[in-house]
């Protein structure tokens, strides 16, 4: 299993809303990926809840049945559909992806 972590940092206004309902369009877009996507076996997203310099806003954890899976995910058009959003509305990304 692959676990693929994602988190971003958004900034305080795009596209005509703030950075909350900007994080919940996104939350309610990447959690729509799941059931969408062979070897897409879970996805979560959250909100921070104690902001600092050092933390990013919203975070995806998912989990896929093997790096082939991922590789599938990230090239799937539905998860590709998402992608435009996200560069509109964020400013940092950070990712880390590994094997359990």
């Amino acid at each position: 299993m692959v676990k693929h972590i994602v988190m971003w940092q958004l900034q305080e206004e795009a596209l005509g809303n703030d950075s909350l309902e900007n994080a919940r369009q996104l939350k309610q877009a990447l959690e729509a990926l799941l059931g969408e996507i062979p070897g897409l076996l879970k996805i979560e997203v959250g909100f921070e809840c104690a902001p600092g310099s050092d933390a990013r806003e919203i975070v995806l954890y998912s989990e896929l049945e093997s790096w082939q899976a991922l590789k599938a995910y990230q090239a799937h058009p539905k998860h590709q559909a998402v992608i435009p959003f996200v560069k509109s509305v964020c400013s940092d990304r950070r990712v880390v992806d590994y094997e359990v």
